[in-house]
Order: structure tokens, then C-alpha cells, then sequence
């Protein structure tokens, strides 16, 4: 045998089963022959072009393989060289019945596969094919659903945080290694945005609803549509509103309070001090975190996989946009009885539910986009404007959320409540896609007759009564 195919055959191996691949004797204990023309190369060809021919075109004496339950698990005789055998004596364990020659005529003196080792290896591709795509439909917004530990409980001896937390892509997880005291603050901002997609599309046909711990929101955000953009667009908004927020009650050893400069319109007898919020570095780090999984990503220019990953960095620039441009200036009054002769003013991150309503509106606007040949977007309909870094963007039609769809991730409205009265999209002739509704009366507790007893609580009452629940069919 060469040494290409000694290499070929130390690599296929270990995916076969020890009964199914069978490896030449040492060089000193095998006859001499010349060496191929070719090297590594031929051994690699040859290996390929046997895989991949029909079992009886083999040369030499046909494999015979019957799988079957034998009381006592059988070994077949190896080549006189290799007399070291590793048989099994468990009663009742499946076996493959081999009869495997003692020399292999010809061309192939190497590596023998047989139908189990084909099926073996074909499965090991499947299931390596298998979990690479579990990984990209993992995402680092399991971080959310998933507590992340801080720093402080770590234990002794116990294996890195970055190695335990799922979803995470190589270059997010050398970051995680660099900055393990940010990963629960980027958990926390992952769940803030999960939260507030669940309430802007409360009423709507898709309720930004969970399915799993890994993969979050489930296959509906492999498709490029409008609610995927915003799902990107909030999240990283989270992200950024949390780092922010712990650099300023100073939870992060690589920031502290914001060094913004002092506003111009600013009048001169008010002080620019305070501890505000750090929205440069929580912009900054973001940036860098979330768009880390994108950006290692390589596909060819103009191929529809360049269009979504274009599209999911216009989309987590759009949403921390939205976070940077609406922290404002908040003041402080100081004086006796409140005369507010002085005041102290920072700069203040926005409520987070305002951050979600301006996506939301971007969301009702979003644009529809194409990737070209060149590799950037463009505009499907071209009377439409140029989107901004602030807007977001989509490549492909939202898919059916009325019914329930595996392919698609959708899980329908069957279940949902809706309202009867309403024209809107929370009205149930909308919500049910036509397929009308169930009406069935709950009890409703809630408290009632309040009274402020001095000093100083309040006294409430419960009351109860019967209201009308409308779900869909």
C-alpha cells in the first residue's frame, strides 16, 4: 500500500465499524510492490471511485452480508498478520455475517469497504451534514432562554461558560471568552427584545411566539421576511440597551458611566454631569457581538445566502440605530423646597416600549430587496426610496400564518383568541382566516371597591364576573 492510501485509510476508518473495514498488514509483514504512479492523489481517487461503484462489481470474492440476531456474536477469520480479534460474547446482540479474503486482488490492497461500512459512512455524512444545520439554526438568542451565569458564581475546576452556552458561532464564542462578564447582559437584552416583539405582534397572526431553548423562534426565521427583519432589528436593539444600561450601575469592568460631550443646546447655568448611559460602548460592543455570526459567513457573490446575510446586517444596524438615536438628555432639579435653582442633566436611554413601537412602524414599512449580481441589495420596485441605515429591509415573501405549516415554521391561529368587534387585525374575522370561532364564557377575578386607610395601605375588594371569549377554529 502507499502512503497516500495508508493516510486514506486511518481517516475512514474510525467512522466504520472494527468488523467492516479491514487494514492492510504492516509494510514488513505484506509483499513488496512498486509504488503507483500518482501518490496521495490516486489512493484518493481510487478510494472514491470504490466507494461509489455497485457491490458486485467488486474484484475478487463477493462480500456475503446478512444481518441477523445470533445467540452468540461471530467473528470471521482476518488476514494471517492481523491475528488480534476483539469478538464479542454478549448473547443476543445484532451481528453482520462477513466473509472478508485474506488477500484483496488487484488494484485495492488497502481499505475493503463493505455495505455495512458504506452504510456507516454515508450516515456519519448524513448526521455531520445533519447537525451542521442544527447549528446555523441555533442562535445566540437562546442565551434568553437559557440563564447565563455571572462571573462571581463561577466555580472552581467547572468547565469556561462560553463552551456551555448554545448557539453561539466561533467568532461570537472567542468574544464570550473575552468578555465573559458580558454574556448575561446580553442574555438579558436578548430576552428584553424577545419580550417586546411578543408584545408588538400580540395581535397579529404571527405573535412572535417561542418553540425551543436553541433555536428560539423555530424555521420561520429562515425565511427573509418582514417579521424576521424586525425579530433582528429588536434583538440587537436589546443587546445594546442592556450593555448600556450595566455600564452605567457600573456591572462591567471595560466601561463606566457615558463621556458623551455636553449638548450645545444645553443652557449654560445647568450642569453636564451625573452618570448617564453608555450607549456609545453598548452600540459599539453589539456591533461587534451581533454581527460577528454574519460576517463569518462566506457564500458567492450574488447567491441568495449573500442577500440574507446582507439583509440581517441591515436589520441589527437598523435596530441599534433606533436604540442610539432616541437616548436623550434627562435632567435633575437641586434647590430648597424644590426651587429647581440648578439642575443636573445626563444622556438617557429611551423606554425600551418606544424603541420597540419606532421598529414597529419601520416594520409597516419596510422594503422589499433583490440581491445583484455585484452582490448588494436593491430595491424590488425601484419607485420606491432608497432605504436608510434606520430602515429595515426584507428578500422574501412573509409565507402563510393561518395554518399550521411544518416546512415553514408557521404555527397557525387555530387556539388564539380574537376580538369579536374589531376590524383590525386582532379581529376575529382576520385573526381566523375566515375559518370562524369558538365562543365559551370564563370567570374573571379582579379587584374592586379600593379605599385608602390612613396611614397608609390600600383595601381592596374581589369581584367576579362572566366574560365572552372568542377562538379561533
Amino acid at each position: 500500500m502507499t502512503k497516500g492510501k495508508e493516510q486514506v485509510s486511518s481517516l475512514i476508518c474510525p467512522l466504520l465499524a472494527p468488523h467492516t473495514c479491514l487494514l492492510v498488514p504492516p509494510p514488513q509483514l505484506r509483499p513488496r510492490e512498486e509504488k503507483p504512479k500518482g501518490g496521495g492523489e490516486k489512493a484518493v481517487s481510487q478510494l472514491l471511485w470504490i466507494l461509489l461503484r455497485p457491490p458486485s462489481s467488486f474484484g475478487g470474492p463477493r462480500t456475503n452480508i446478512s444481518p441477523r440476531l445470533m445467540t452468540q456474536s461471530t467473528c470471521h477469520p482476518l488476514p494471517e498478520s492481523l491475528e488480534t480479534q476483539n469478538c464479542g460474547t454478549s448473547t443476543g446482540a445484532p451481528s453482520w455475517k462477513l466473509s472478508v479474503p485474506r488477500v484483496f486482488p488487484g488494484h485495492w490492497r488497502g481499505v475493503r469497504p463493505t455495505m455495512p461500512g458504506l452504510l456507516l459512512l454515508f450516515t456519519a455524512a448524513l448526521l455531520s451534514s445533519w447537525a451542521q444545520l442544527l447549528a446555523e439554526a441555533n442562535s445566540w438568542w437562546s442565551l434568553a432562554m437559557n440563564p447565563v451565569q455571572r462571573p462571581e458564581m463561577f466555580i472552581i475546576g467547572a468547565q469556561p461558560v462560553c463552551s456551555q452556552l448554545p448557539g453561539l458561532s466561533p467568532g461570537q464564542r472567542k468574544l464570550c471568552q473575552l468578555y465573559q462578564e458580558h454574556m448575561a447582559y446580553i442574555g438579558e437584552g436578548a430576552k428584553t427584545g424577545i419580550k417586546e416583539c411578543q408584545y408588538q405582534f400580540r395581535q397579529r397572526r404571527w405573535n412572535c411566539s417561542t418553540v425551543d431553548n436553541t433555536s428560539v423562534f423555530g424555521r420561520v426565521m429562515q425565511i427573509g421576511s418582514r417579521e424576521t427583519a424586525f425579530t433582528y432589528a429588536v434583538s440587537a436593539a436589546g443587546v445594546v440597551n442592556a450593555i448600556s444600561r450595566a455600564c452605567r450601575e457600573g456591572e462591567l469592568s471595560t466601561c463606566g458611566c457615558s463621556r458623551t460631550t455636553r449638548p450645545k443646546d444645553l443652557p449654560r447655568d445647568w450642569l453636564w454631569g451625573g452618570c448617564g448611559d453608555n450607549v456609545e460602548y453598548g452600540y459599539r460592543f453589539a456591533k461587534e457581538f451581533v454581527d460577528a455570526r454574519e460576517r463569518e459567513k462566506n457564500f458567492a457573490k450574488g447567491s441568495e445566502e449573500q442577500g440574507r446575510v446582507l439583509m440581517n446586517l441591515q436589520n441589527n444596524e437598523a435596530g441599534r440605530r433606533a436604540v442610539y438615536k432616541m437616548a436623550d438628555v434627562a435632567c435633575k432639579c437641586h434647590g430648597v423646597s424644590g426651587s429647581c435653582s440648578l439642575k443636573t442633566c445626563w444622556l438617557q436611554l429611551a423606554e425600551f416600549r418606544k424603541v420597540g413601537d419606532q421598529l414597529k412602524e419601520k416594520y409597516d414599512s419596510a422594503a422589499a430587496m433583490r440581491i445583484t449580481r455585484k452582490g448588494k441589495l436593491e430595491l424590488v420596485n425601484s419607485r420606491f426610496n432608497q432605504p436608510t441605515p434606520e430602515d429595515l429591509v426584507y428578500v422574501d415573501p412573509s409565507p402563510d400564518y393561518c395554518l399550521r405549516n411544518e416546512t415553514t415554521g408557521s404555527l397557525g391561529t387555530q387556539g388564539r383568541l380574537c376580538n369579536k368587534t374589531s376590524e383590525g387585525m386582532d379581529g376575529c374575522e382576520l385573526m381566523c382566516c375566515g375559518r370562524g370561532y369558538d365562543q365559551f364564557k370564563i370567570v374573571q377575578v379582579e379587584r374592586c371597591h379600593c379605599r385608602f386607610h390612613w396611614c397608609c395601605f390600600v383595601k381592596c375588594k374581589k369581584c367576579t364576573k362572566i366574560v365572552d371569549q372568542y377562538v379561533c377554529k
